[in-house]
C-alpha cells in the first residue's frame, strides 16, 4: 500500500479554528515522516490522506505517526472505485493469505448519496470475506478489523486501525517553558502539555561542579525522546550550584528549598521572555514532597508573573510512574543520579512557609544578579527528530 488515512477527533470540534488546527496537524505529520518518501498530504472530509512514493515502510510510519499529537487513529489504505462490487473484490484480494479466526467490517460513509448505507456495505463485504476465508464475524472484538471509507470523490479500505496519540497538534496552544529534571514527574508533565498543543522549551537546573553530570545526561536523553512529539526542541542547562551555595550562606535552613524553587521560577521566566513563551510548566504534584504543600506552592508561585501550569497536580506517584512507563521515559528517569534538588537540602524543610518570612530571607540575597548570572551562564542544546 502507498497511502495512509489519518483520522482526527478533537481537531474536528474546533469549528471556526478547524482549518488552522488541520493545517498544523498536516505540517506535524510531514515533519514526523521526513525521509520516508512522503509525496503529499491531502485534506479530505474529516480526515487526511498521506500519499507516499512507492511502498510504505509500514513499521517506521506506524512508529512515527503514532507519536503525533492530534491523531486519533490511522490506517494503511488502498484506494478503490466507489462501487461495492469492486470494494468486495479488492478487500478479499488484500486479506488472501492472512491467517485470522475472526474479523469485523467497519464502514464510514461520509458521502450520504452513496446508494448503500454503512451497515449494508458491512454486510456485503463481510459476507464476501467470510466466504473466502472461513473466519467468523465478531463485531465486538474481531481479530482483524477491515475499515472502509466512502467519501464524495474517493473510497478507501484498510486492514486494522492503529491508535494514535490523541490530543491536539503541538503548537496549537502556544509556546511554554517546561522545567525538567531527571526524575519521573517533569517529563510526564511535559508530555501532557505537548498533548494539549503546547510547544515546549526545556530548562534544567544542575549543580556541576558540586555534583556530577549524570542529571544533565539524563535530561538530554529525555528531551531527545520527547522531541519525537514536537520535532525540534531547545534545552537550557542552567548552573544552579553556586546560587544554592549563596542561599545556604545567609538563609535559615527551613526556607532554603522554597527559595531554591522561587529562584528557579524567576530564571525559567527569564528564559520564557527570551523565547516569547506565555507559560511555565512544572512536574509538581500536590503534597508529594515538602516543597509541594498547598501553602508552599502558593508562596513559590508568587515569584512568577507568568501562568504556571501543573498538569500532574492531582496525580499520585504511582499514576505518574505508570504514565512514565507508557510514554517511554521510565527507564531513563530510573537511572540513579544526584540533581540540584538533593544538594544543600535541610533535614527538616518548611512545609508551611509564610510569605513575609520568605521575603525577609530573600532581602539577604541579590536576586536580580543571581537570575542574570544563571541565564547568561546557561548552556543550550538543540534537538531534532527524526
Amino acid at each position: 500500500m502507498h497511502s495512509a488515512v489519518v483520522r482526527y477527533h478533537e481537531v474536528a470540534l474546533k469549528r471556526g479554528n478547524r482549518r488552522y488546527f488541520v493545517g498544523l496537524l498536516k505540517r506535524n505529520l510531514a515533519s514526523s515522516v521526513a525521509g520516508l518518501g512522503l509525496k503529499d498530504i491531502q485534506t479530505l472530509e474529516g480526515r487526511l490522506l498521506m500519499v507516499f512514493n512507492g511502498e510504505v515502510n509500514e513499521e517506521e510510519v506506524r512508529r512515527r505517526v503514532g507519536a503525533v499529537f492530534g491523531v486519533a487513529n490511522f490506517s494503511f489504505v488502498e484506494e478503490t472505485p466507489r462501487d461495492v462490487e469492486r470494494i468486495k473484490e479488492r478487500v478479499v484480494e488484500s486479506v488472501k493469505g492472512r491467517r485470522f479466526e475472526s474479523f469485523r467490517v467497519q464502514t464510514k460513509r461520509a458521502d450520504k448519496s452513496f446508494p448503500l448505507t454503512s451497515p449494508e456495505v458491512n454486510r456485503q463485504v463481510g459476507a464476501a470475506v467470510k466466504a473466502a476465508s472461513g473466519a467468523r464475524v465478531d463485531l465486538a472484538d474481531g481479530e482483524l478489523t477491515i475499515s472502509i471509507e466512502i467519501l464524495s470523490q474517493h473510497a478507501f479500505f484498510g486492514v486494522d486501525k492503529i491508535r494514535g496519540a490523541g490530543g491536539l497538534p503541538v503548537g496549537g496552544s502556544g509556546r511554554m517553558v517546561s522545567l525538567i529534571s531527571g526524575g519521573f514527574d517533569s517529563p510526564v508533565a511535559a508530555y501532557r502539555m505537548m498533548k494539549r498543543g503546547g510547544r515546549l522549551v526545556f530548562v534544567h537546573f544542575h549543580s556541576v561542579p558540586y555534583l556530577d553530570r549524570t542529571s544533565q545526561d539524563k535530561v538530554c536523553q529525555l528531551v531527545q525522546l520527547l522531541t519525537r512529539h514536537q520535532f525540534v526542541s531547545r534545552l537550557y542547562l542552567v548552573p544552579f550550584g553556586e546560587i544554592q551555595r549563596e542561599i545556604v550562606a545567609v538563609v535559615p535552613r527551613p526556607l532554603r528549598v522554597v527559595l531554591y524553587r522561587r529562584m528557579m521560577m524567576r530564571m525559567a521566566e527569564a528564559v520564557a521572555k527570551r523565547e516569547k513563551a506565555k507559560a511555565l510548566v512544572t512536574g509538581e504534584s500536590l503534597a508529594q514532597v515538602a516543597s509541594q504543600t498547598l501553602q508552599n506552592l502558593a508562596v513559590i508561585q508568587e515569584a512568577a508573573r507568568l501562568l504556571v501550569l501543573r498538569p500532574l497536580v492531582g496525580m499520585d506517584k504511582q499514576e505518574i510512574v505508570d504514565q512514565a512507563r507508557q510514554i517511554g521515559t521510565f527507564d531513563i528517569s530510573a537511572i540513579p543520579d544526584e540533581d540540584c534538588c538533593t544538594l544543600f537540602v535541610p533535614k527538616h524543610p518548611a512545609t508551611k512557609a509564610r510569605g513575609r518570612d520568605v521575603l525577609n530571607a530573600e532581602s539577604l540575597i541579590d536576586i536580580e544578579a543571581m537570575v542574570q548570572a544563571g541565564v547568561e551562564n546557561a548552556e543550550f542544546k538543540e534537538f531534532k527528530f527524526p
